[in-house]
């Protein structure tokens, strides 16, 4: 097999940590850089004792998070696990001398500039790359993404909720006035930076939501799912913090169209992801330690007939199928490797 060089933008990180993890062991990788501009110079198997048990990357150094960094040390492929608003410095110059790129931040997400300065905060920084980048969800846009230089990775959330819905929307099967979606994810999600409503103290033993009416990601969530709908969707969206290190639960409250019960929904999950080696469509409920530390989304359904409500549930680990997982993922599309590549035991 050949190996492509890769580089890491924002290793030390959770999710940077998580693709340390699996490039290190991929057959088809050999990691020729890793940044962290808060680590630079120390080697990795110092400051994140997980990844001393990999030889081949133990005793390397972090660098510098620099363009020059990279190309010198002759990268095809760079993943960049860096927070909003900084991937475009490293964006632009790498696609000018064919780097491809897998960006897991919101960067490249949304394909209206003026979302992102509505939800982000801040003008996107190179709006004439957001019609190139493809959007990675594997399952929905496989083609598109064995042929792009630019991959922007889904949230975290968007995908838990995405990967139910999808097929149901495009088969017409959910009336859209009624679409409520309520989430928890593990503290992981919010990243490594120090800050006082994550520390331990503060969210063990506690269960909370927060970002609403307007957390980030919904922006995502409505734009892909207007776009599987054919019209505006107004979903209902409210994320919870949970008391773990990782893993993410979605519970999706909707009304079925006409004549449409459980049993066709199931079938059309089926359908659609027969293919899809990540996507598991159980019935038993799907539970965040079921896929702890792997990139599969579990899928199930109930029926409630007093209320005349579908329920729909995913579970996925958000540090892999929620992120570094599905980069890889995209990565293994992008490169011709088999998509389990360096993702399952």
């Amino acid at each position: 097999m050949e190996r492509k060089r890769v580089g890491i933008v924002g290793a030390s990180g959770y999710s940077g940590q998580e693709l340390c993890a699996l490039l290190a062991r991929h057959r088809g990788v050999e990691i020729a850089a890793m940044t962290s501009r808060q680590y630079m110079g120390k080697a990795v198997g110092d400051v994140l004792p997980r990844l001393a048990r990999y030889g081949n990357i133990a005793s390397n150094r972090f660098s510098f998070p620099s363009v020059s960094s990279l190309t010198d040390a002759g990268v095809e492929v760079v993943f960049l696990a860096l927070p909003h608003g900084l991937a475009a410095q490293f964006v632009i110059p790498l696609l000018e001398v064919g780097v491809q790129v897998i960006d897991i931040s919101a960067d490249f997400r949304l394909r209206d500039s003026g979302l992102y300065r509505e939800f982000y905060g801040m003008q996107h920084p190179a709006p004439h790359l957001l019609s190139e980048a493809v959007y990675g969800l594997p399952e929905w846009h496989a083609d598109e993404i064995r042929s792009a230089r630019l991959v922007a990775c889904p949230g975290c959330y968007p995908t838990s909720i995405l990967l139910p819905l999808l097929p149901l929307l495009a088969r017409k099967f959910l009336q859209l006035e009624f679409l409520c979606v309520a989430s928890a994810s593990g503290v992981s999600g919010a990243g490594r930076k120090p800050e006082i409503p994550l520390l331990f103290g503060e969210c063990e033993d506690s269960f909370r939501a927060y970002g609403v009416p307007q957390h980030r990601h919904l922006a995502e969530i409505k734009q892909e799912l207007s776009l599987a709908a054919g019209e505006e969707i107004r979903a209902c969206f409210v994320p919870h913090l949970l008391p773990t290190h990782r893993g993410l639960h979605t519970t999706i409250f909707s009304v079925p169209s006409k004549d449409i019960d459980a049993t066709q929904i199931r079938l059309a999950w089926e359908e659609d992801y027969i293919q899809c080696p990540f996507i598991h469509v159980g019935a038993v409920l799907p539970d965040t330690k079921h896929v702890s530390g792997t990139n599969f989304c579990n899928l199930a359904i109930r029926t409630d007939p007093h209320a005349g409500k579908l329920l729909l549930f995913s579970a996925i680990d958000n540090l892999m199928k929620g992120s570094a997982g599905q980069a890889v993922q995209c990565f293994n599309l992008m490169s011709g490797f088999l998509e389990t590549e360096g993702l399952l035991p």
